[in-house]
Parts: C-alpha cells; structure tokens; sequence
C-alpha cells in the first residue's frame, strides 16, 4: 500500500529519519504528574494547521500551526517557491477551554467523570474553529472564534479630577429636591446651573467630547453551540465526523447513533449489537468511524477482534453488515487470554478510504475493504509480552487500549506501546521499516534492531498475512525492563507531512522526519 492507498505497488521508501520538533508541558525529573492533566485525546484538523488535545480534567487545549505564517504565505505558495522550506512543523499554544465537568446520575447513582474521550474537528466557517468532544455520557459542540474586544477611548475629561473634589463622585445635587414652577409654568430649580458649574469647574472645557469604542484586540472565545446528552447507557468510545459535514456518530459498548449536528434533542439508532437477556452477551462495539469520503459508509471494531463494514443505504437499523473482516483464528493457539488480547481498541480509515488500521493489544492489522479473507498486513507490537500475560491481567495492563493512526500518504502507520515508546511501520508490501521511538527530545535514544522483512507469500490467506517487527523479549535495546506504569496511548499523525504528535502523560511531544 503506497501512494495515498494506491492499487499498485512500487518500490518501498526508505526509512524516515525521526526528529524531535516540539515539547508542551514538559516534565521536570521528579515532577509528580497530576490525574487531571494527563492527556487522553489528541487530534490534528483536516489541514493540519490546528491540533487539540483533551485531558482527564474535562479541558480541550488548542495548539496552531506558526512556521508557514512566520516563513511568509500560505504553504501552498511554499510548495511552489523555487527554493526548499528547511523549517519543520511548528506549534504554538492558541486557546484552552472548561469543555465537561464532573456530574452524578442520580437515577443510577454514578458518577459521571469529567475526562475527554474523543476529540472531533468539524468544517471550519467564517473563520471559526468548530469540534465535538464528547466524556463518558455527553457531547459538545464548541465554536472557538476570535472576538474584538471593545474598549472606550479617553475623552478630554479629567476623571481623576471628578472625582477627587469630589464634584461628580460626591455630586452635592440631590435626587430629592422639590423644584418649584411659576405661573407660567417656568422651572425656578437650580439643578441645571448647579451641573453646569460643576462641569465648567473641571478645566473650563469648552465642549465635551462623547466616548468612543474601539476595538483593536482580539481574544479567543469558546462557546459551547450545542450539548448531545441523554442517548448513551453504556460510556461513549467514539465519535466520529461524516463526509456529508451535517452528521456525526457516537458509539458505546452496545449502541451506535446517528445524530446531525443541529439537533441536539433527537439521534437515530442505527446499530444495536445488546441481547434480549444481557447474559447472553458475548461482544462489544469497542470503536467507530464513518468512511472520509462515502457519506453511507461506515465500520465499527469488536472485543472479538471482528470489523464489520455497514451501509446505511440498506437498513434505518443496520442489524446486518454488508463485509465482516476476521481474522481466522490459527488451531491449537486458544488460550484464556486469547479473546481479551484480540479485542480490538481503535480503528482508523487511510485517506482514500480504502484501507483500515487497526490496532490490537499485540498487534497492529491493515485490512483492505475489498478483501474480507484477512488482513493484507500484520504488525508485531507486543509479542515480546506473550509470555507475561498473567501479570499483565493481574495488574489490568492487558486492558489498556492503544490508539494507531496512519500517514496521509498511506505508507506509514504507527502506535504506541510501554515505557512511553511508539511504533512506526512502513505499510508497504515490500517495506521493512519498523522504527521504535521513545516520547522524549533524544526519540532514537532507545532505538532496537528489527529483523528484516519476510517475504510475502501467496500460499493461503493466513500465510499471505505479512508479519513485522518482532523485538527480544521483555527488555529494551539497553537491557531495560519495560516500565507498564508509562505507557503511551494516544497519537496522532499529521494529514498532510510527516508530523506526529504523541502523548505522554501530561506532556504532547512533537516529531518530524
């Protein structure tokens, strides 16, 4: 796969040299990190010029794109220029905002906790900034937009002076004065001759000059436009944008619905996997996403390790799925860990739309949507942990849920992994680029030799699965252990350039190649 999910193969790009580009909320050695700063969602705008993360304290952080304003034009004129950018991708801190907060459901008595799950960015308009975030049980709909603030232009009075003699701060004119009228009906008060000296007293000006407002500042506000609650029982494990720009989807363990993004108060349940008798349950959706360019298309992920492709031209209630990708599980190899480890926890669409990522607890799979006998390639992340299942269950490591994306290019997918590490891996069939990073400024400092790419094989459709990547077992190129309690979970690829951006903890960190 090349060439922007391509059908035809060419020859694999040699591998990319990583390099570290940016750090936000850098940690000091020895610095305890606090649970509501740590970051649990990271995505990059359509453009690429905008990024935001969400963090389990309910904010959403934006970040924006500065090299290309600092170089002068667009970057489409860039890419233009006679000479080569030598500048790499750079971010600035833009806005940040309170998008959830902590609740309780009372009718279920549960609380509700206040952690951004998913971040979504929508079309852009008038030069405002729209995205949907969503916790456990509520999304939002958020529009950052800059506003002029107003500010009132000096008038030629002093106030100071007003003040301090006290003629208008301690007006000695009183609201309660009785006037008196003549005959004729003339008013014989001495209010308005009192004001006008206490006017004339502040400088003998001539003329008052009216206050002006002017607005030559801007800020950042984010208002919440729209709230979507009240459709989930189970928590929200995605959203997920339409190409059509009106539609959105948000799935959980046993729902996905339909919503537009104008309606708040109505959503349509398009999937429906729970069983009359809850005990006879025996999967669940673990994650969704519409199709970026086929508006009808979507494909959600099982804890069985199944993609089922559906179209919504078929059904208003999507019971049946039009492909199921599955991958056959090989004689002899079950044992009691063999479902939790095949539960898949994040599915991503290449580009085109013709590929799909997905992203096991040990591996990484690309599926091709015309071929449902299994995947075109397989990825080994964490093989080297098959023998330490056990403790991982003990300890709930073998739960966690590690997020993958793909190059905008198609050639390139990654992940990530323990001791704040990540993956990258050449998706081609003849590529053997397999790099392993580390989430700190030195990124190849731990850096481990992969073994060379097998050959493809068109024997059968499990021995055509091409495998990668497999490490030496339980310890890292200096002879490390692997430190579980660091773990890297979510990244995000650039669309358009070599960029990727990956958290650790409380700290995003930066790379290009």
């Amino acid at each position: 796969m090349t060439g922007g999910d391509g059908d035809g193969d060419v020859t694999a790009a040699p591998p990319l040299d990583w390099k570290f580009s940016q750090v936000f909320g850098e940690r000091t050695a020895g610095e305890e990190v606090q649970e509501v700063d740590i970051i649990s969602a990271i995505e990059f705008d359509k453009s690429g010029d905008h990024l935001a993360t969400g963090d389990r304290g309910g904010r959403v952080v934006l970040f924006e794109r500065t090299d290309a304003r600092e170089h002068g034009g667009s970057r489409k004129d860039l890419e233009k220029a006679d000479y080569p950018s030598s500048r790499h991708p750079e971010f600035r801190y833009k806005t940040e905002f309170q998008s959830h907060e902590p609740e309780f459901d009372y009718l279920k008595s549960l609380e509700i906790e206040e952690k951004i799950n998913k971040i979504r960015w929508c079309q852009t308009a008038n030069g405002a900034l729209f995205l949907l975030s969503t916790n456990d049980k509520t999304i939002k709909y958020w529009k950052v937009q800059e506003k002029k603030v107003k500010k009132i232009a000096e008038i030629n009075l002093d106030t100071s002076k007003a003040v301090g003699n006290g003629s208008i701060g301690n007006s000695s004119v009183s609201l309660s004065h009785k006037s008196s009228h003549t005959a004729n009906g003339e008013c014989t008060d001495n209010t308005y001759a009192s004001l006008n000296k206490d006017f004339s007293s502040l400088g003998a000006l001539q003329s008052l000059r009216l206050p002006v407002v002017t607005s030559n500042e801007t800020s950042l506000v984010a208002r919440c436009r729209r709230v979507y609650a009240h459709a989930h029982d189970y928590h929200i494990n995605s959203i997920s944008n339409n190409s059509d720009g009106e539609t959105f989807i948000s799935a959980d363990d046993l729902r996905i619905n339909l919503w537009n993004l104008e309606i708040s108060n109505q959503s349509f349940n398009i999937v429906d996997v729970k069983p009359a008798n809850m005990e006879d349950l025996t999967e669940v959706i673990t994650s969704a996403e519409f199709h970026p360019t086929h508006c009808n298309t979507l494909a959600y992920s099982s804890s069985k390790g199944s993609i089922r492709l559906i179209d919504l031209r078929q059904s208003a209630l999507c019971d049946r799925h039009s492909k199921l990708f599955e991958e056959q599980e090989s004689p002899g190899s079950r044992s009691f860990f063999t479902e939790i480890i095949a539960s898949i926890s994040d599915i991503k669409f290449g580009r085109e739309g013709r590929y799909i990522l997905s992203r096991d607890y040990m591996t990484l799979k690309l599926w091709d949507i015309n071929m449902d006998s299994g995947p075109v390639s397989t990825f080994q992340v964490h093989e080297y942990l098959r023998p330490k299942l056990c403790d991982l269950y003990e300890n709930d490591s073998i739960f966690d849920k590690f997020e993958c994306c793909l190059s905008g290019d198609g050639q390139r997918v990654a992940t990530g992994s323990y001791s704040n590490l990540f993956r990258v891996f050449g998706s081609g069939p003849s590529s053997s680029e397999a790099t392993t990073l580390e989430a700190s400024k030195n990124p190849m400092r731990r850096q481990v030799q992969t073994p060379s790419r097998p050959s493809r094989s068109l024997s059968s459709s499990i021995t055509r699965v091409v495998r990668r990547g497999g490490e030496s077992p339980g310890n890292d190129a200096n002879g490390n252990s692997f430190d579980f309690s660091t773990k890297l979970l979510h990244l995000a690829w650039h669309p358009t350039e070599n960029s990727i951006a990956c958290a650790a903890a409380n700290s995003l960190y930066m790379y290009y190649a």
